[in-house]
């Protein structure tokens, strides 16, 4: 038996600026949705990565606080060490930044983390031997 990761739900505070952020910040966009109001879901994925793993977002849900040390959160790779650096810095003008960008020892790599409208952590990184660009590390 074969088992695939292909999703993560997040209940989000607020569904159109979550969608706005994943957009902005990650160059997601919406590959599928269905229901309206209040049971609306959309299913957002990387460009050309919908049949792979999507991140479905469900309104409805609370405000989330995580405390700066608590390192819980979901990551997304990025071609380029200056990637991190652009992120790190569009979100501390936009008063998102969670943890400023700082280098770990392999395989962990350079990364910030970036709060999300609901409060989810997401850290955008350089330097993993994951996703499309492990192969120029």
């Amino acid at each position: 038996m074969t088992v695939a990761f292909t999703h993560c739900a997040l209940q989000v505070a607020d569904l159109e600026e979550s969608i706005a952020f994943y957009g902005r910040y990650c160059g997601m966009e919406i590959v599928k949705e269905h229901g309206e109001g209040g049971a609306r879901v959309v299913w957002l994925a990387s460009p050309g990565a919908g049949g792979r793993f999507v991140l479905v977002l469900l309104g409805g849900g609370a405000l989330r606080e995580q405390a700066p040390d608590d390192m819980t959160h979901y990551g997304f790779g990025v071609p380029a060490r200056a990637d991190v650096d652009r992120i790190a810095a569009m979100a501390r003008a936009d008063g998102r930044l969670h943890w400023e960008p700082r280098e770990y020892a392999p395989p962990t790599g350079y990364l910030c983390g970036v709060k999300d409208p609901t409060g989810y952590i997401v850290e955008f990184s350089y330097g993993q031997p994951l996703g499309p660009h492990a192969d120029r590390i």
